[in-house]
């Protein structure tokens, strides 16, 4: 009887300490992987989006400040990809159709960045861009055109960029939220359009009521 009392508490000891491991090990139980990792450290950290300058379809060359007193929407995306980034697209697309019509362009704009400059010219990127009806403006899509700059924002933003011997990309991929100081607000599921829609238009709400 004591022997199988002390096989119980060495059991429950057991568990008890592989419990307290992986609560440490995911912040509390808010890391199971690595992705989620990083997004959590993204939201406890809120970066400021870095001063890059941009190069977009319409062959503007401006900085990212231009977009101060906006929210900006962001993905990152390559033309070349035929995996995730369509899909991103298209469900971008569905957000932006949800955000009422008055917020966008003046208190929100969407951006989508190429991680691919070399082959994602102004050129590239327009014709990109009518595949998900971006019209250029309020939806811009664009690149980087300085490595050092690109290298610096995908670290920042927690963008993991891999690329193979075919000219593609392994990476991630989120939804980005940063508020009209550069701040980033929020990483959401790309796949979760509806909640991430009501995210933004509660925000966007918020800020335009003050």
């Amino acid at each position: 009887m004591r022997k199988n009392w002390r096989n119980k508490v060495a059991i429950l000891l057991s568990v008890f300490a592989g419990l307290l491991l992986l609560y440490i090990g995911t912040d509390g139980f808010r890391a199971f992987t690595a992705e989620s990792a990083r997004t959590y450290q993204l939201m406890k950290e809120k970066p400021v989006f870095p001063e890059v300058t941009l190069e977009d379809s319409n062959n503007r060359i401006y900085p990212f400040s231009d977009f101060e007193g906006k929210y900006v929407m962001l993905t990152f995306i390559y033309t070349a990809c035929a995996d995730v980034c369509p899909k991103l697209g298209m469900n971008l697309a569905e957000v932006y159709e949800q955000v009422p019509s008055e917020f966008i362009g003046e208190n929100i704009v969407f951006l989508s960045i190429s991680f691919d400059p070399k082959r994602d010219d102004p050129a590239t990127l327009d014709k990109y861009r009518t595949y998900f009806g971006s019209d250029g403006e309020t939806w811009r899509m664009a690149r980087i055109p300085d490595q050092t700059e690109l290298d610096r924002l995908l670290e920042e933003f927690g963008v993991i960029v891999i690329p193979d011997d075919y000219g593609n990309f392994t990476h991630n991929s989120a939804f980005y939220l940063v508020d009209k100081n550069g701040v980033l607000q929020e990483v959401m599921d790309y796949t979760k359009i509806d909640k991430a829609a009501d995210t933004v238009i509660s925000m966007v709400e918020e800020e335009a009521g003050d």
